[in-house]
């Protein structure tokens, strides 16, 4: 008997992927369907779905629960759900399509058919209202804003079948994980409260103490990494995960973390997105979320602590899993050690902020940077990334909002 949270929606996880006999039959009458070329966004959305990751959904929102999303964060029929999982294409794709037709969805980079769906409406949004609502701004700076700016103009909802997991098990090999592969493992290792460490980032001290925490009161930890697309400038998930495989196997205990990834794309929608992370985390198992400054963020545009404060916000109910909040954390020369602010009672001169883009862009300037900011065995690690990039392939990094203090 699993002692594990529910998934969200308190059934059974809904994987959609097809497997055996039903999905060779279904990619052979895929190829005779009208074509949908989606995004890399949207591939991750599918590949989610089809994996169970997503549960209880059952393929792309109609405009009643976009615009439910949107305003409350609930879909048509009351279940909590923090961002829109929409799908666009433009107006000429559309009026080839009706009510009730199949189409195939095809990955815009790569060709692959990813799924076929049924589509039971088509519908246009207003997409100022989803970037203000989601993404608390219009500014086009906003890589989230960006995102959905550039959405076609007609939006398409209805169940799917999921064809293919893309090429993430290839790339990442064990570390691409299932909710029912990572349940089968908490369950056998006989764990009830896992935290979940969200990173699109390699693990600096401060990250490294935050997940100390979590294993302090709970049974394991999930590493859990996003293996989608991120902004330019972002350290490339191959090598983040090598970076954590190291830092696990230096400083952690034997068989208490457990690194794993995920398909989708960075949104950048800060709290909602912290929310998001939870309610499909939940679907892998994980009873608890730590929520550290500036989850899931860009640039100024949260306030550090805004992803904290959204979990107060929704009902009780919404999710099973939970933010385990953090404060600032950071070392301190006095307290010879990793503190927060809750611990820590000396003065900011005494203190080194940690933060993801201060070490990328050290280290993108071939700075040197502390043992107190970074463990040695992971800098190696980076450095040898980035002394293999190109001048011209070098993206500038700016410090600005939060990780700039």
């Amino acid at each position: 008997m699993s002692k594990l949270v529910n998934p969200h929606g308190g059934g059974d996880l809904n994987p959609l992927l097809l497997e055996g006999d039903a999905l060779s039959s279904e990619l052979e009458r895929a190829a005779s369907l009208t074509q949908v070329r989606i995004s890399s966004r949207e591939v991750g959305d599918v590949i989610m779905m089809g994996i169970g990751g997503f549960t209880p959904l059952d393929g792309f929102m109609g405009k009643a629960d976009w615009q439910g999303v949107c305003d409350n964060m609930q879909m048509a029929n009351g279940l909590f759900w923090p961002i829109p999982i929409t799908l666009s294409t433009s107006t000429e794709v559309a009026s080839t399509i009706n009510d009730g037709d199949d189409v195939a969805l095809v990955n815009d980079e790569t060709g692959e058919i990813m799924a076929t769906m049924t589509v039971s409406e088509q519908y246009s949004i207003d997409k100022e209202h989803e970037c203000n609502t989601v993404y608390k701004t219009t500014e086009m700076d906003h890589p989230g804003v960006i995102m959905v700016m550039g959405q076609a103009d007609v939006n398409l909802a209805g169940s799917i079948k999921v064809l293919s997991q893309g090429d993430f098990k290839e790339k990442y090999g064990d570390q691409f994980m299932t909710p029912a592969e990572t349940r089968a493992y908490f369950t056998k290792k006989g764990w009830s409260t896992v935290a979940a460490f969200q990173t699109r980032n390699p693990m600096h001290r401060s990250h490294e103490y935050l997940a100390k925490i979590a294993l302090e009161i709970g049974d394991g930890l999930l590493i859990h990494s996003l293996l989608g697309k991120l902004k330019p400038g972002d350290i490339p998930a191959e090598v983040r995960s090598d970076a954590i495989g190291t830092l696990i196997e230096k400083y952690f205990v034997n068989d208490t973390v457990v690194q794993a990834g995920y398909p989708l794309d960075m949104r950048y929608a800060g709290p909602r997105e912290a929310l998001i992370h939870a309610l499909f985390r939940q679907n892998y198992g994980c009873s608890h979320q730590i929520v550290g400054r500036d989850h899931a963020g860009v640039s100024d545009y949260y306030g550090p602590f805004d992803a904290h404060d959204i979990f107060d916000e929704i009902p009780k109910d919404a999710l099973e899993t939970k933010a385990l909040k953090i404060d600032w954390t950071f070392w301190c020369d006095k307290c010879d050690g990793m503190a927060s602010m809750k611990t820590c009672p000396h003065d900011a001169s005494d203190r080194m902020l940690l933060s993801g883009t201060k070490l990328r862009k050290a280290l993108s300037e071939n700075e040197e940077v502390s043992e107190k900011f970074s463990r040695p065995e992971v800098l190696k690690i980076l450095r040898a990334y980035y002394a293999g990039i190109k001048d011209e392939d070098k993206v500038e990094i700016k410090m600005s909002g939060h990780s700039a203090k």
